[in-house]
């Protein structure tokens, strides 16, 4: 999960609407059942998908009344604490 991704797109979310980023993950999924795609290809995907979920769970937090900063921080902090796990 890259920070400056989720943030950048949450704007994009601001500035359109989430629609986008949810037609976005229906692509990039689809494109996974590409046989010939090479693992690192797949891997690149797989980010771009992490960090759309990530933005979109941001995102769900701040509709439920949680600030910008305050709701990447605990989406963070939740995905640092599973990694520890």
């Amino acid at each position: 999960m890259r920070l400056p991704i989720i943030k950048h797109v949450l704007n994009f979310i601001e500035e359109n609407d989430e629609d986008w980023v949810n037609e976005t993950i229906e692509l990039l999924e689809s494109i996974t059942e590409i046989s010939s795609l090479k693992d690192d290809e797949l891997d690149v995907i797989g980010e771009l998908l992490s960090n759309l979920y990530g933005t979109l769970e941001v995102n769900k937090m701040m509709k439920e009344g949680m600030d910008k900063k305050e709701a990447m921080n605990s989406f963070m902090k939740r995905v640092v604490g599973s990694i520890d796990k």
